[in-house]
């Protein structure tokens, strides 16, 4: 019998042996998996932290300027190191190819050429046309005055403002402070008027009257802006009787606002005395209608 117990004893330690060595083969086995696993983790890691930076940077900015539409003007060795190189040679660097365009130097355009050429553009277009009227009427009343011993009273110019005649009103047009055009003077403003009519064109017509800066206080006139005007409206009705259309005609007086001349000496003041016929420009007669 007690055989018998110490075989049952014998076959269950060796039972139990076998039982504790499968255990532990499997804990060695799990044990094995987790250090093969850490250890690809750390290759990956180790993998990921040796990247060539310079082949990184060179990459990034040859992205760069692909995509904001410039060439990257290298040659694929710049981006080969120990290894095969980033950027492959097929299509992706273009080769320094781009030609400069030579610049052709502008030429020099002198003011004078610049003045030529506008000079140019305008006598090829209405306001070319406009001009030549004005200069045909200028030489006309020129002529007039000059055959008529006119040229120290009566003057021409153009300006911004068109053709101006100017006549001068002592000795001519009017006594001191009257605004009553003497008789002497209406075959002047008469030949004027007929001139102006006789040009082909519908220019509006601006009378304008000017004073020296000395006060006026009269019972006719309280000052030298109603002695302007007045003087201005009376060479405007003139010019009416002798046949200008009133819708080509405006007056205005501007008293001793806009001097030609110093108004400190008595020559200046002189010619600061005048009533101007502006034959205006086209593009201004267009402008006020």
């Amino acid at each position: 019998m007690s055989v018998m117990n110490n075989r049952r004893r014998r076959r269950g330690d060796h039972a139990g042996g076998e039982h504790g060595g499968a255990g532990m083969e499997r804990w060695l086995l799990t044990y094995a998996d987790m250090i093969t696993l850490l250890m690809a983790l750390f290759i990956v890691m180790w993998s990921i932290s040796s990247v060539n930076t310079s082949k990184f940077d060179l990459l990034k900015r040859s992205l760069q300027e692909a995509f904001s539409g410039r060439i990257f003007q290298g040659t694929p060795d710049v981006l080969q190191g120990a290894g095969q190189s980033v950027l492959n040679n097929d299509g992706t660097i273009t080769p320094n190819i781009v030609t400069p365009v030579p610049q052709v130097p502008q030429p020099v355009i002198s003011p004078v050429q610049r003045f030529q050429q506008l000079a140019q553009r305008l006598s090829d277009g209405p306001q070319g046309a406009d001009m030549q009227s004005l200069e045909k009427l200028q030489r006309q009343v020129n002529a007039y005055a000059q055959s008529h011993g006119l040229s120290g009273l009566l003057t021409t110019s153009i300006d911004e403002r068109g053709l101006v005649i100017r006549v001068l009103t002592d000795k001519l047009l009017f006594d001191t402070g009257k605004a009553d055009v003497k008789p002497g003077a209406l075959p002047l403003l008469t030949r004027i008027a007929r001139l102006i009519s006789t040009v082909r064109f519908r220019n509006a017509i601006r009378v304008e009257g000017n004073t020296d800066n000395v006060p006026i206080s009269t019972p006719q006139f309280r000052s030298n802006w109603e002695l302007s005007t007045a003087r201005a409206t009376a060479v405007l009705e003139v010019l009416l009787a002798d046949g200008i259309s009133p819708s080509r005609l405006s007056a205005a007086g501007y008293a001793d606002q806009n001097p030609i001349a110093s108004n400190s000496t008595p020559q200046g003041r002189a010619l600061n005395r005048r009533v101007e016929i502006v034959v205006l420009r086209r593009a201004i007669t267009l402008a006020s209608g």
